[in-house]
């Protein structure tokens, strides 16, 4: 069996596979720095840790107390962490992508309201388990997909108006949100209310578990449709002539990306912004056609567990939700990235 790799072609058995050696390049960087990151989160907390101690822990050869620590209460928090933001950041690369938009993400069009909706009905009506607001949370986002989706593409509508019907859409769910907190009781709207600011606090193997299974699922499904995403870019009528089922492969993606933000916000709550940042971020350093899934993934893992490593050293004693960290670190790059464009002429 005979490799041959020319250029940016990877060649195996008659098949040819893109290669892009500057992504793959920011991919292991992103990578390494996740890796480093994770470490000084391991060892942040009451009872601080050496990053030695901390990889001892990791490979088997640290002491209880340290297994206990690191094993048992930090790694959870941190691989939700990970999973979410990397769950979000290739949410966020998708709909970017097949909208043509830099604004299109989960939270910007109005995914992630609808999944907040489904979550609250389950928390503040039914009281339902993590499985039931998962649930919710899921036929939420799907719920309002559908809807934004007939909106936006119904007849001959065009990906322009993706993200304009999704502002509108996520503005009425926002104040069916609302509603719901004051129609509850006040031990419902206060546990809504704290999962509405996205959180890590006392995450555990459950909600790992829960948002694993999802990306298991839902990556291969996303990796399979988006290499289509390549043929969508030349518009509907070329895509068509080459033998691409446009309706089909663009909704089965918007689904897929939906699927991730609903799962990740049943896991944490809403966490703001990742989802645009990630992959305007990744494709700027790696510089290619569109954001990348898997490298907007890497890249979202990395902010989410930066960010979550900020709210523990700055703020040790108020457990601050890490949505709160997000939001603000959000706003200030939706700031940067408008005045950005402007500078360019393209805003």
């Amino acid at each position: 069996m005979s490799t041959l790799i020319t250029g940016r072609v990877v060649r195996l058995r008659g098949y040819s596979v893109r290669f892009d050696p500057r992504a793959l390049a920011v991919a292991v960087g992103l990578v390494v720095a996740l890796a480093v990151v994770s470490v000084f989160s391991l060892g942040t907390g009451d009872f601080a840790l050496s990053p030695g101690a901390v990889i001892d822990s990791l490979v088997g050869d640290g002491t209880p107390i340290a297994d206990f620590i690191v094993q048992t209460i930090r790694l959870p928090r941190l691989l939700t962490a990970v999973l979410v933001g990397g769950a979000l950041g290739a949410s966020g690369a998708i709909l970017q992508r097949l909208s043509g938009n830099p604004l299109g993400s989960p939270d910007i069009i109005g995914f992630t309201y609808g999944s907040a909706t489904g979550a609250l009905i389950m928390i503040t009506v039914v009281h339902g388990s993590m499985m039931a607001i998962a649930g919710g949370a899921l036929v939420g986002g799907l719920a309002t997909a559908v809807l934004i989706y007939a909106l936006a593409f119904g007849r001959g509508g065009v990906a322009s108006r993706f993200v304009l019907v999704g502002i509108g859409v996520g503005a009425m769910l926002l104040s069916a949100n609302s509603y719901l907190i004051t129609r509850a009781s006040w031990q419902d709207a206060l546990a809504a209310q704290a999962w509405l600011f996205g959180t890590l606090n006392g995450r555990g193997w459950q909600q790992v578990i829960l948002i694993g299974v999802a990306i298991a699922v839902l990556f291969p499904i996303a990796g399979y449709f988006a290499r289509k995403l390549a043929l969508l870019d030349l518009g509907d009528d070329m895509a068509r002539a080459l033998g691409v089922g446009v309706d089909w492969a663009r909704f089965a993606l918007i689904v897929t990306s939906v699927a991730l933000a609903a799962f990740a916000t049943a896991a944490t709550g809403p966490i703001w912004f990742v989802a645009l940042a990630a992959p305007q971020l990744a494709h700027r350093l790696a510089r290619g056609g569109g954001p990348g899934m898997m490298t907007s993934a890497w890249m979202g893992a990395l902010l989410l567990a930066l960010s979550d490593l900020g709210v523990q050293r700055l703020f040790p004693d108020t457990q601050l939700p890490v949505g709160t960290a997000t939001g603000v670190l959000g706003g200030l790059y939706l700031i940067w990235f408008l005045a950005t464009r402007r500078r360019e002429g393209r805003a």
